[in-house]
């Protein structure tokens, strides 16, 4: 094989298919990222059986063929190399050669035979959603997924489909957060769990235009995201994921209103005075049309006030406060609303249309921490 790209077309395709290359295997295939120039295309793939990222890159094919590199040293050969046209060459043995400018590189390669492709997926059926809509809703969720792999269905998320809502939710078993779209048209419905990993690193190389489209094809066992010139493939979860339509309720005793950039920086300053392992509790008083937001360790204390719109009761609750942030960082809106029902019952915080809904579970806390 040999074939002629751009440095920056070399690198866009090792950077792409990286992702789902296994550093942590004892299968030295899974390690590599195959490159194929047949019929007029370069192919970078890389799969790590759970997920497999292909992508096409342009460039010139002299010879045609198929090689397998570990993709560590190769990225970095790449990444090292000036920003010019990169002749890349195969020889019987599975020795390659690239060269850029005066620099000549040789690494040994695979032939690629014993690679495992990616898996077929039937396109019958096709879900059309925009790459802004998709990214935005990945990345309003995925922070409150679970990293613990003793609860597997916690470590993904629950993609919904009914009619013309697209729907995401994740959990960890201290917060939910639920994000909806809306479609151009309607499909039918189902419910697929797709890790959490899959959906990072899907986040991470779509482009995110909103005139460009995603369409994603279901089966029993995989979801295919195809968008541009790359396509995932991943292995669904399988289980029935959690029912939270009854934690969702939409009784509250209060309900705040209060400017979210505002609340977002005294949050973060309160996090100066605590460690992820205290776990002590932010709290929150609430008091006719003000909040006093108290914390209190170790390391020192802090009391700021928000001015802020109250209905119903007056109340006292706490929280973790990197699930509130969390929660508000994704919130486009200034102002946001927060619906409580006591300092024992999870908040909500969400529109009135409920395009966003993020529930978390309090701290209890008693008169000594305030």
């Amino acid at each position: 094989m040999k074939i002629i790209c751009p440095k920056n077309q070399f690198l866009a395709g090792v950077n792409t298919v990286s992702k789902a290359v296994s550093y942590k295997t004892t299968m030295d295939i899974l390690q590599c990222i195959l490159i194929e120039a047949y019929d007029g295309k370069i192919r970078f793939t890389a799969n790590d059986t759970e997920l497999g990222i292909e992508t096409i890159i342009e460039g010139q094919i002299i010879e045609p063929g198929k090689i397998a590199l570990e993709a560590k040293i190769f990225s970095e050969i790449i990444k090292k190399i000036p920003d010019n046209d990169v002749v890349l060459e195969t020889e019987e043995n599975g020795k390659t050669n690239i060269q850029c400018e005066q620099i000549k590189c040789s690494i040994m390669g695979r032939l690629g035979d014993d690679f495992s492709h990616l898996p077929q997926i039937s396109k019958e059926n096709m879900i059309t959603i925009s790459q802004f809509d998709l990214k935005e809703v990945i990345s309003q969720t995925i922070f409150s997924i679970s990293d613990n792999e003793n609860n597997k269905l916690m470590t993904g998320e629950l993609v919904s489909i009914q009619e013309n809502k697209f729907t995401m939710t994740s959990l960890d078993g201290h917060r939910i957060s639920v994000r909806n779209v809306t479609l151009s048209e309607s499909y039918p419905d189902m419910e697929v769990i797709i890790p959490g990993k899959t959906l990072l690193e899907v986040s991470k190389i779509l482009p995110g235009d909103a005139d460009e489209m995603v369409h994603l094809y279901i089966t029993d066992k995989h979801i295919l995201f195809e968008f541009g010139q790359t396509i995932v493939v991943s292995r669904l979860l399988e289980g029935k994921f959690y029912n939270i339509k009854q934690m969702l309720s939409t009784d509250y005793e209060t309900k705040i209103t209060v400017n979210k950039m505002e609340f977002l920086r005294c949050l973060d300053r309160s996090t100066l005075f605590t460690k992820e392992s205290d776990k002590k509790p932010i709290i929150l008083k609430i008091d006719n049309d003000k909040m006093d937001i108290m914390i209190s360790s170790q390391i020192g204390s802090m009391k700021d006030q928000l001015r802020i719109e109250k209905e119903g009761k007056n109340l006292v609750i706490g929280f973790n406060p990197k699930f509130l942030v969390d929660a508000l960082r994704v919130v486009d809106e200034e102002e946001v609303s927060i619906y409580l029902i006591n300092s024992i019952a999870p908040c909500v915080i969400r529109d009135e249309e409920r395009t966003y809904l993020y529930l978390i579970l309090p701290i209890n806390v008693n008169n000594t921490d305030f």
